[in-house]
């Protein structure tokens, strides 16, 4: 008896790869999830609002365990995300609050009082219940360590 577990893993891309990534992965029948924002980008003759990966670099992708290698075959795709020495598997209810949040929107993120290496758990938006590390405030910029994920984060107010 051989159990299939289907799981999903954090795939590393090229820079500016996502979308690419992830629509070849869905054309392969990979079930796939990029969290995208919209932001508005400015340039010296226009305004224009864009969606872009809320976590750059990053493609989310539900596969078996055995058909792992098959991402490799999407140009792109660099690595997955390792934790222990295994390939870092994401929780099904993390990737469930992520998509949640991601249907609101959230004007302003605050921070008060932490301590530079102050252990914390996120209480509100994409990253609800994660365990993060308070890194340094740059300005608007709060940089933030992102325990189960392994990954820096920055906030901007």
């Amino acid at each position: 008896l051989k159990i299939n577990f289907v799981n999903w893993y954090a795939l590393y891309t090229k820079p500016r790869n996502e979308k690419k990534v992830e629509g070849q992965l869905l054309k392969m029948g990979v079930e796939t999830f990029c969290p995208k924002i919209s932001v508005v980008k400015q340039w010296s003759d226009r305004k224009k609002r864009v969606s872009q990966p809320l976590i750059p670099s990053y493609v989310f992708v539900k596969i078996k365990e055995q058909d792992r290698e098959l991402v490799f075959n999407v140009p792109g795709v660099v690595r997955y995300l390792f934790f222990l020495g295994k390939p870092a598997i994401i929780k099904e209810s993390e990737i469930n609050a992520m998509k949640e949040t991601l249907n609101h929107d959230f004007k302003e993120v605050g921070v008060m009082d932490l301590e530079k290496g102050q252990k914390f758990t996120i209480e509100e938006g994409t990253f609800k219940g994660q365990e993060a590390t308070f890194l340094e405030q740059k300005g608007n910029k709060i940089i933030l360590r992102l325990e189960s994920l392994g990954i820096k984060l920055i906030l901007e107010k």
